[in-house]
């Protein structure tokens, strides 16, 4: 079993072969807490969380490091608009990250490191980078000298007229170069800072990630993740700090997930039509979210909206009515086809289409073996996606107070049809089917489900 993923640097998909086969090392830019998460934000934590459950399934340990950025100019902007304090917005939306991750079935990473937790580890990497002539010290700001590395840009390909226009959002007259950027920067009272042999100040965003990835993955690791949107200039910086710093390959494998498209459009702030999850998670369940993250190849762009909840969640209640109607079983080895499909960098459309036709099977079959392997298969493939993870019955049954309530009226429309009173049971049922409960009668009784 060989994974094949893309490599964004080789523009390729290529075998994966660990620096360590004993012990896989995989880093993903995590949220700057200022805000809750958008839908956008959660999509590579979905996806990586799938490959992090395949790398766990394929070797011995894995360590998968997700930082949390909680210091950045954003947080700075939030908390003079708001008045909180930069402490109290942090931890605020930091617990709401999790709360909503875990909503969506996303595993913990093993280690969860924080900017603020980490400015003597960048300063040291700074000092490094001045001394061996790759940044220098202007009006207070330290600067990594871009012409300094000769292939700077080999991961964005982008031109140098390109670099340079990425760059000007940080014009300034100390930059020795157009496309220098800011490792260290001064702070002002009211802001927050640190020594530094620079004086009073705080770290550059890129340099955040270089300084935390070493700290636990050491100076060369397997795979580093994150949106496409962080190519260039993030994980171009990065890449440029940690080898001059430290010497090659710093990473093996870059993989990047495609743009969230809502209406045609690229989610952003600046359009307004930016989907949060806690939005999201109001009007489906996290699995029905989780589902419609992974319904199209992560490099791909998805296009995003309350109808995609809605095919996920009616996917989602087909595999769970197969799983009902199949009773109790333990998850199992998932179908051949699910674990070709994911191998094959990451295809979960492919191993969602295979999880469908297990599910096609599991209805027909009649023996009880052939019925129990099949529902331990789906399970597996579940639990390599990261789904079925609820309770078949309580999955249909959806929220609400009301349970007892139609579990009353099913066993009446149950007696009415035992006595021969049609009229009755086929009124329960118009009543259940105008408040969205499906009925299913099969041999063993009357089963119910919240069809909407």
């Amino acid at each position: 079993m060989t994974l094949i993923v893309h490599n964004t640097l080789a523009r390729a998909k290529e075998p994966f072969e660990p620096l360590d086969p004993e012990h896989v090392r995989l880093y993903v830019c995590g949220p700057t807490v200022y805000d809750l998460a958008h839908i956008g934000n959660a999509r590579p934590v979905v996806v990586f969380d799938v490959l992090y459950r395949l790398l766990k399934r394929l070797y011995p340990r894995v360590t998968y490091v997700r930082n949390i950025t909680d210091v950045d100019d954003k947080i700075n902007a939030r908390a003079a608009e708001t008045g909180e304090p930069i402490e109290r917005i942090t931890a605020r939306t930091t617990e709401a990250f999790h709360a909503d991750m875990a909503a969506l079935g996303a595993l913990p990473p093993d280690v969860e490191p924080r900017a603020t937790g980490h400015i003597g580890e960048m300063v040291e990497m700074i000092e490094k980078l001045v001394a061996d002539g790759h940044a220098y010290e202007a009006d207070g700001h330290v600067l990594f000298h871009v012409p300094s590395m000769p292939d700077y840009g080999r991961l964005s390909r982008h031109s140098r007229e390109e670099l340079i226009a990425g760059a000007r959002v940080d014009v300034a007259p100390y930059k020795r170069d157009p496309a220098d950027f800011v490792l260290w920067k001064p702070s002002a009272e009211d802001l927050p800072g640190w020594p530094s042999p620079w004086g009073r100040g705080r770290p550059g965003w890129h340099i955040e990630c270089s300084a935390m990835s070493r700290a636990y993955l050491g100076e060369a690791f397997d795979i580093h993740g994150g949106g496409a949107d962080l190519i260039f200039p993030h994980h171009e910086n990065e890449l440029a700090q940690s080898v001059c710093a430290h010497g090659p390959p710093f990473v093996r494998y870059w993989m990047h997930n495609g743009y969230l498209v809502v209406k045609g459009d690229k989610m952003s702030k600046s359009l307004g039509n930016v989907l949060t999850v806690r939005e999201l998670l109001a009007d489906a369940p996290g699995e029905a979210v989780r589902l419609a993250l992974l319904q199209a190849h992560y490099r791909a762009p998805l296009e995003f909206g309350r109808d995609t909840l809605a095919e996920a969640k009616a996917g989602l209640d087909r595999l769970y009515r197969a799983l009902r109607d199949a009773g109790a079983h333990e998850p199992a080895e998932p179908a051949p086809a699910v674990l070709e499909a994911l191998l094959d960098d990451l295809n979960t459309p492919a191993a969602i289409a295979a999880m469908h036709e297990t599910a096609t099977a599991l209805n027909r079959a009649e023996d009880a073996d052939e019925r129990a392997a099949l529902a331990g298969s789906l399970l597996g493939a579940g639990a390599l996606l990261g789904l079925l993870q609820a309770d078949p019955t309580a999955w249909l049954h959806g929220e609400g107070d009301d349970a007892a309530e139609i579990e009353a009226l099913v066993a009446e429309r149950v007696a009415a049809r035992r006595s021969r009173d049609f009229a009755r049971a086929d009124a329960i049922r118009d009543t259940l089917a105008a408040r969205g409960i499906a009925l299913e009668d099969g041999p063993d009784g009357t089963a119910w489900r919240r069809a909407g």
